[in-house]
């Protein structure tokens, strides 16, 4: 029976830190190149920024998820551009989006209620460029699930 030699077992240490080391320089390289590429191709307004702020500032992710990420309370919102049609009507939908967030809570009966922010005119228009902002993103599909209504 063959035994690991102290030399062969550094050997293995130092070839895999190495191996290690060069996959993840490979990634972070990588990642480097998708955000610079994804500056260039999804701009963030002054607007979008904004409405990030709204939605941190009101604790949207309490209960919702943006791709994937936050509580599972409430449904994904990373796409909610798209279903209020944004893609075919940008104009129905900002006004469909408004009037969602004027009409909360709804006082369904057993569903759960989103609360009323009261948000000025300024700060509903950039959440909602920040929603269409995400909405344009390519999550390849994530996350897996479509969202539950």
């Amino acid at each position: 029976m063959e035994r690991l030699t102290t030399a062969a077992a550094r050997n293995i240490f130092y070839g895999g830190s190495v191996f290690f080391f060069v996959v993840f320089a490979a990634l972070v390289a990588n990642s480097y190149v998708q955000a610079r590429t994804m500056e260039r191709t999804h701009p963030i307004s002054a607007a979008v920024a904004h409405g990030k702020r709204v939605w941190e500032q009101k604790a949207c992710f309490d209960c919702h998820t943006l791709y994937g990420e936050g509580a599972r309370f409430a449904p994904e919102i990373g796409k909610v551009w798209l279903k209020y049609g944004g893609d075919s009507d940008p104009a129905a939908a900002e006004d469909a989006l408004k009037s969602w967030f004027a009409a909360q809570p709804t006082g369904v009966a057993g569903r759960h209620q989103m609360p009323q922010f009261h948000l000025s005119d300024a700060d509903l228009h950039d959440l909602i460029a920040f929603l269409r902002w995400t909405s344009s993103i390519n999550t390849q599909d994530w996350p897996p699930r479509p969202a539950a209504n």
